[in-house]
This record gives structure tokens, C-alpha cells and sequence, in this order.
């Protein structure tokens, strides 16, 4: 198997040297790269090379929140696991909408990286089991929204992106930047949407955006 590499990015120097004595006890997992801020593991992982980024949620400067949307933004592959001594429903929620696979507590950390980091190269997701109750409720709203909406199926990618990027107060013009098409477009993907959910006036796209963002 080829060398997995891994960049942990944590404002504290013991947890991230606790870390990586535990991530590289398996021979083939390599820490490429230590960071204590998000600005320095945005621009670690896009000289790319980087398999899996784990983030703590809170660091100075740009939180892992944010790595996790400009990662997104990028369209880079990197699997993101999050680390937070933090139980909130709602950080959770934030942090799958933007690309997490891996959601840790730090209190168990420790016992469970390993087992996240292998989770995650498969393709799977990896939730502390303390909270896995989130992704159950997660699920459960996902189930009745789509029963609601049944519209909501026939969205494609990129409209569910227009979606959260309007429930962000991003304009037309703005939206189009960071898709990379034209506002022209952008103004057709909102009509689409709106036909495809029945909204209609012009508040109505936006009040839903903001509504059921997490449940895209």
C-alpha cells in the first residue's frame, strides 16, 4: 500500500504531536505536515499530496469550519476529519454540510483517529459513537424533507450548490465567481429551481435556501 499522507492542523503542540505518534504507529500513514492555524492548512494541502486533513474546529484566524468551505470551494479531494471538544448539534450539522467525512471528540481522539482515518479511505463516513445520534437525526430530517419536497430529488449538484451559496447571501454575481460560470447561468439555475420545489415569488427561493440548507 502506498504511503497515506496526513496533515493535522490544531492551535496546541501536545495534541498534535499525541497524534502523530498514534497515526504513524501504522506503518503506512505518514504526518507529511503539523499546522497551528487553518490559513497554513489551506495552503499546505493545496500544493496538494494530502490524503487526509485533520482540523480542529476552533483555531485562531480561519477555523476549520472555513478550511473545510475553501477546500470545497477548490473542489480538492482531500477527506476531512474534524476534531472539537465541542458537543453542539449544530456544529456537527455545519461541518458535514461543508465535505467533513470524519467527526471526532477530543476526549476520545486518541482511541479513534486510527479507525477514522481508515473509514475515510474507504469512502466511509467516521462519527464519534458519543454522538452518533446527530447523524441519526440528520438522516431522519433528510427522510421527511425529501417526503415534503418531493422535488427536491431532481436538483443536481450544482443547483444544490447554488442553494447553499444562497442561503450564505451570496448574489447572483458572487455565486457565479465561485462556480466559475455566468450570472446568466446562475439566474437559470435559480428559475430551475424554483419550478422544480414550487416556490414561487421572489423571496421564496431565498427563505427556503436558508431554511433547508443542512438538509441538501
Amino acid at each position: 500500500m502506498n504511503s497515506v499522507k496526513i496533515l493535522i492542523a490544531d492551535d496546541h503542540p501536545i495534541v498534535r504531536k499525541g497524534l502523530k505518534e498514534i497515526i504513524e504507529s501504522v506503518p503506512e500513514f505518514h504526518v507529511l505536515a503539523e499546522e497551528e492555524n487553518g490559513a497554513q492548512a489551506v495552503s499546505t494541502i493545496k500544493k496538494g499530496n494530502v490524503d487526509v486533513a485533520i482540523l480542529d474546529v476552533n483555531m485562531p484566524g480561519m477555523s476549520g469550519i472555513e478550511v473545510a468551505k475553501e477546500l470545497q470551494h477548490q473542489g480538492l479531494g482531500t477527506k476531512i476529519i474534524f476534531l472539537t471538544m465541542y458537543k453542539e448539534e449544530d456544529l456537527f450539522n455545519e461541518a458535514l454540510d461543508h465535505g467533513a467525512h470524519g467527526y471526532l471528540l477530543k476526549d476520545n481522539a486518541t482511541t479513534e483517529i486510527i479507525n477514522a482515518i481508515k473509514a475515510v479511505l474507504e469512502g466511509k463516513y467516521y462519527i464519534c459513537p458519543a454522538i452518533s445520534e446527530y447523524l441519526v437525526n440528520r438522516n431522519a430530517r433528510a427522510r421527511d424533507f425529501t417526503k415534503e419536497k418531493p422535488g427536491i430529488e431532481s436538483l443536481t449538484e450544482t443547483e444544490r450548490k447554488i442553494i447553499r451559496l444562497i442561503a450564505e447571501s451570496k448574489t447572483s454575481k458572487e455565486i457565479a465567481g465561485e462556480l466559475y460560470i455566468s450570472c446568466k447561468t446562475v439566474e437559470n439555475h435559480r428559475l430551475n429551481i424554483s419550478n422544480k420545489l414550487g416556490l414561487h415569488g421572489s423571496h421564496s427561493l431565498l427563505k427556503f435556501a436558508f431554511e433547508n440548507k443542512r438538509l441538501l
